[in-house]
């Protein structure tokens, strides 16, 4: 039985390079980024590894991932240590960003804690910082492609809260908290980064 306390999430492994792409793209070159549903700590360490200039902070809502997290960030400098962050709460753990980066949150999670997430980022972010947001999406009230919506289906059977969300749900929540859709990137296996800043 291994001692090691990180977690190993194969799409996690997968699809942090694709993301990272789009992220060198969009992120400031310095500055504070908040990482929301840190997860296992794989995505953290790979972007923060591969981008010193920034501060990550990594979060999640489950401490018992902290281990994890920390496994796999030990040696990384600008990578603060994890903070306990439920999106639905108003008191979040960190003042101010400059970006925000949250991969596969928001269809594993009810309605109330993307408009969470967009509150919070509301009183977080400083300026025209990103909020970058990786998963599936619906476009026009459609699924992308058959897999979306057999995953979107075995979401719900779990949770009926859960889904795919669509990109114009989101949009328009985003809208009324002062933000616009900035950019959309097509990723592999029928994902979107979707780019978020704040209206001027």
């Amino acid at each position: 039985m291994s001692d090691d306390p990180r977690l190993d999430y194969p799409a996690t492994r997968r699809n942090r390079e694709p993301i990272l792409t789009v992220l060198r793209e969009v992120l400031p070159a310095s500055g504070t980024v908040l990482e929301i549903a840190s997860g296992s700590g794989q995505h953290v360490a790979h972007f923060a590894s591969a981008l010193p200039n920034l501060h990550w902070q990594p979060t999640d809502r489950s401490p018992e991932l902290f281990a994890s997290i920390e496994s796999w960030t030990e040696g990384l400098a600008n990578v603060a240590k994890p903070l306990a962050l439920d999106v639905i709460s108003n008191h979040w753990p960190l003042a101010r960003c400059d970006a925000v980066v949250c991969a596969n949150m928001i269809h594993i999670a009810p309605w109330e804690a993307c408009l969470g997430l967009l509150d919070g980022v509301m009183r977080t972010l400083d300026g025209d910082g990103p909020l970058c947001l990786y998963g599936p999406f619906k476009r026009n009230g459609v699924h992308t492609a058959p897999s979306n919506e057999a995953f979107d289906r075995s979401l719900q059977e779990r949770d009926p809260r859960w889904g795919v969300r669509d990109l114009d749900d989101v949009t328009k929540a985003a809208n009324d908290r002062g933000f616009a859709l900035d950019r959309v990137f097509d990723m592999p296996a029928n994902n979107l980064t979707v780019v978020f800043r704040r209206t001027s």
